[in-house]
């Protein structure tokens, strides 16, 4: 029996419909940007597996230190104790994020990430005695799955069944160049009518919108809004960080910094699951008090983890490496050829690049999930490429590593495909 007929037995797959889609690729090996299924066809992966493996599957580097550290200490749970892997994370993550963030606090994935965010926000100014139950947040944005996370998403693709139970969010557009003063005026008028904690953004890319990129100016202007109203700036960089944008983070191309930042995905290279909500040490001085309650009670069993801190300690030493640098610098100039070349063809809509990302919008309406779009899918996969389409979007997020002749090919792949659409 196949893995894939076994799959079948007992699986439940994310983002799925089961009864019109039950197949599901078995994937067997991955080595650098090639994933390889159970029959031996061979896929460049241009997604790097949802934007985490930015470094190339299986990288030896990574896995060695990740060796090393299972030899020596695997798992602890950390409200009571602390470890070298996450103290040497720390002190490197410090070195990389804006620079007026100054502590860590781990979580598990993207979405928990947001999750002690928005429990943060919320509790900072619980603790002052000022009760803020609101957040601001961009439309269709998305932040991830669980409830806090859910609420401040704006995707109703997913959250539509649970949408009466969520939190107080109002919505703003993202600035486009040209609707600033409409944005501020709305953010003038929620902040008089709501007491809001915080403002939660994707910065300069909007991921589940389909790659859609915001202006940095008027974002850095709705930041100092913020400010200025004393509601906590939350930048979600699971996406965005780690180089992915030209720059270690998106939020290092606005002026404005942020109070807490999320992070997760490319943090460990894709190996191991982890995440972490950096802050300011203001939000973390608004929890020490003699009063035991005001501390932050939230906790995650595999905080930590000395294993998944290894893998994140050896990432960041790749991606501040000479050579990872240069192979950024080289993918988006690459991009940016592909983009001139692309632009005009009568079935592309609209293009754009930042860094290593690169999208294009058909000129053809689609729904997220459905038929043209699993046409499209299969087309790729069946000349040996992994795209995921989002709607009429198709992206690149291709692995730092990736080859010149391996991103050629992705670029033929969708070039080719326009003639299906």
């Amino acid at each position: 029996m196949t893995l894939k007929e076994r799959d079948k037995k007992h699986l439940w797959h994310p983002l799925k419909q089961h009864q019109l889609n039950p197949e599901s690729l078995a994937i067997v090996k991955a080595k650098g940007c090639v994933l390889t299924d159970e029959d031996g066809n061979e896929y460049i992966d241009a997604i790097s597996s949802w934007y985490t493996c930015m470094y190339g599957h299986c990288n030896e580097f990574i896995t060695e230190r990740v060796a090393t550290q299972m030899q020596q200490l695997d798992h602890v749970m950390f409200s009571d104790f602390t470890h070298e892997p996450a103290v040497k994370l720390s002190e490197e993550l410090i070195k990389i994020l804006p620079e007026n963030q100054n502590r860590i606090y781990f979580n598990d994935n993207g979405s928990t990430a947001v999750e002690s965010a928005i429990k943060m926000a919320l509790q900072f100014y619980f603790n002052k005695g000022e009760k803020r139950s609101t957040f601001i947040a961009f439309e269709n944005g998305f932040h991830g799955d669980t409830f806090g996370a859910m609420s401040v998403s704006g995707l109703s693709v997913y959250n539509g069944p649970f949408e009466d139970f969520l939190i107080e969010v109002k919505r703003i557009p993202t600035p486009n160049g040209n609707n600033l003063n409409e944005i501020l005026s709305q953010l003038e008028r929620y902040t008089s009518e709501f007491d809001v904690a915080g403002f939660i953004y994707e910065p300069l890319i909007q991921g589940a919108a389909g790659m859609t990129i915001h202006d940095a100016d008027g974002l850095n202007s709705i930041l100092k809004f913020c400010k200025s109203h004393d509601i906590l700036n939350i930048a979600d960089e699971v996406m965005t960080g780690f180089g992915k944008t030209g720059k270690y983070f998106a939020s290092d191309y606005i002026g404005t910094k942020p109070d807490i930042i999320c992070l997760s995905k490319a943090l460990t290279a894709g190996l191991l699951p982890m995440a972490i909500t950096s802050c300011t040490e203001a939000i973390y001085e608004g929890f020490l008090s003699d009063d035991i309650g005001n501390g932050f009670f939230h906790c995650h069993t595999y905080s930590a983890n000395p294993v998944a801190c290894a893998a994140a300690i050896a990432g960041i030493e790749l991606l501040t490496s000479s050579d990872i640098q240069m192979s950024i610098k080289q993918i988006s100039e690459s991009h940016q050829k592909f983009e001139n070349k692309i632009k005009d063809h009568a079935k592309v809509r609209a293009t754009r690049h930042l860094g290593v990302i690169f999208a294009l919008d058909l000129d053809t309406k689609m729904k997220r999930y459905g038929d043209l779009r699993d046409k499209l899918l299969k087309f790729f996969m069946d000349r040996g490429v992994f795209l995921r389409p989002l709607g009429n979007t198709i992206y690149i997020q291709v692995p730092y590593i990736i080859s010149a002749s391996e991103l050629q090919k992705v670029y033929d792949t969708i070039e080719a495909c326009l003639g299906i659409v």
